[in-house]
């Protein structure tokens, strides 16, 4: 099950007052057998998005016309791009570049920023 929420509009409203710091594992919780997702940055250019994967949810292979980077705040995860899995964990990051059929999988309860640019 995805569980999305709305575009957070916090980080874009601060662009015209006093920054303010977040803590990134605070803006989305683990929900079990589900995959939370969190908007922080959408404009035509690319989007930046946060997520929260419980243990043994999925994202089945699919592509995008737009290269992707991947960075694991929390936890593990394999990321499987054109048939090479790839087990990442908090702290490292991966590309997935375009039109490269990808997957990703909870090893265990993980979370991610997903940053896409469409430039």
């Amino acid at each position: 099950m995805l569980v999305a929420y709305p575009v957070f509009n916090k980080l874009e409203e601060n662009v015209n007052q006093e920054a303010k710091p977040e803590t990134v594992n605070d803006l989305v919780n683990y929900q079990d057998g589900s995959v939370v997702s969190r908007t922080l940055i959408e404009k035509k250019t690319g989007t930046i998005t946060l997520f929260a994967f419980s243990k043994g949810q999925a994202l089945s292979e699919h592509t995008a016309p737009f290269d992707a980077m991947v960075y694991i705040i929390d936890g593990k995860a394999e990321i499987t791009i054109a048939g090479n899995p790839n087990n990442l964990e908090s702290g490292q990051m991966i590309v997935m570049p375009a039109n490269k059929p990808h997957a990703l999988k909870a090893t265990e309860n993980f979370k991610m920023i997903l940053t896409m640019i469409r430039s």
